[in-house]
């Protein structure tokens, strides 16, 4: 184990926050755990679980020990008549596993190409994009308990998977308690890509880029080039303007709710979801309150996609976490009035 002090996390979070860790372990093997563990040290210590950093705001200094998940390695774990089961450690780099599959044979994780993160983030958050959301292909994940030390694995229902969400999001409330936020750390994810792949091109972008191309039966490697295109041409690069993808979660309604918004706002643009709500996007809402391009501090509203905030002070000079969080509630107040509607941000504030 190799413990840092007082490291500096800019480089470590995708908004480019100015901030530092008091404490710093690097996670490989889970021998760098259990040697936390044993420290007397380090194992009273609060713990803040740190990925690729593009789903955090970081409000100040992270007072907490903060165990910086670099577990790697990709393989193929296993297979049966169905699936192929992908095993990636969760260090690795979430595209970079996208398109490890694709070139090994393995399609299936095509639609979520370019999320920012890594995988072991990739459960916690339930990623998800065009159409397609991780638990449609997760297989099992191993993990470490961080009190008592003890390995286990979980499959998709015992991480409680839903919009955006997992057990790794909510705070135990007892003993018995099913949230795991702050008592594991996840080591290694599996997928399961199914061997009779069908392509997932239920989502407007893809719909689009089909009739602009008259491809109509796409490949895996098709769709992968496609969603890395409308992401690029949408989103920015955290390299070049600081941001955390996504700052809001698509808000989901009742039919009458919508009809209701509808009625006010024809435009508003929604999709019928499986279980008879409707989905709206969050960027639109956003947008149609006037937001798209707005500042506050060096904190903005990115100009091509009403959904994404940036740091517009660039790595020199750094929007703050306050800045993006004012600016965040100042949105959701705007869409609360106009729509009554209550956006909810997707990055954890820390």
């Amino acid at each position: 184990m190799n413990l840092e002090k007082n490291v500096p996390l800019q480089p470590y979070n995708t908004f480019g926050i100015a901030a530092k860790a008091q404490a710093l372990v690097r996670v490989h093997t889970e021998a760098d755990l259990l040697a936390v563990l044993a420290d007397p040290a380090l194992a009273t210590l609060p713990r803040q679980v740190l990925g690729g950093g593009s789903n955090i705001v970081l409000t100040g200094d992270v007072k907490a020990l903060v165990l910086k998940v670099e577990v790697p390695g990709m393989r193929l774990a296993s297979e049966t008549d169905k699936n192929w089961v992908i095993e990636a450690g969760a260090g690795e780099d979430w595209h970079a596993l996208v398109a490890w599959t694709l070139d090994n044979g393995y399609p299936g994780l095509e639609n979520m190409a370019l999320i920012p993160g890594t995988v072991g983030a990739s459960p916690v958050q339930n990623i998800g994009a065009y159409g397609v959301e991780l638990q449609d292909r997760f297989d099992s994940l191993d993990a470490m308990d961080l009190f008592t030390g003890e390995l286990f694995s979980l499959n998709a229902a015992q991480c409680g998977f839903s919009y955006r969400d997992s057990v790794f999001k909510h705070v135990s409330s007892g003993p018995e308690g099913l949230g795991l936020s702050g008592r594991a750390v996840i080591l290694r994810v599996r997928f399961a890509l199914p061997k009779r792949w069908k392509p997932e091109l239920g989502y407007l972008d893809l719909e689009r880029k089909m009739a602009e191309t008259g491809i109509h039966n796409p490949d895996a490697q098709q769709i992968f080039d496609w969603v890395v295109a409308i992401r690029r041409a949408k989103l920015p690069d955290p390299a070049v303007i600081g941001n955390a993808g996504s700052f809001f979660k698509n808000p989901t309604v009742t039919p009458e709710q919508c009809a209701d918004i509808i009625a006010r706002d024809p435009k508003v643009v929604h999709y019928p979801m499986p279980d008879g709500s409707i989905k709206l996007a969050a960027g639109w809402l956003i947008n149609a309150c006037g937001w798209k391009g707005k500042t506050v501090g060096h904190a903005g509203v990115y100009e091509k996609q009403a959904l994404v905030l940036v740091n517009r002070g660039g790595r020199e000079n750094p929007c703050t976490g306050g800045e993006v969080m004012t600016l965040a509630k100042a949105i959701q107040t705007s869409v609360y009035e106009r729509f009554g509607i209550r956006l909810e941000p997707e990055p954890v504030v820390i």
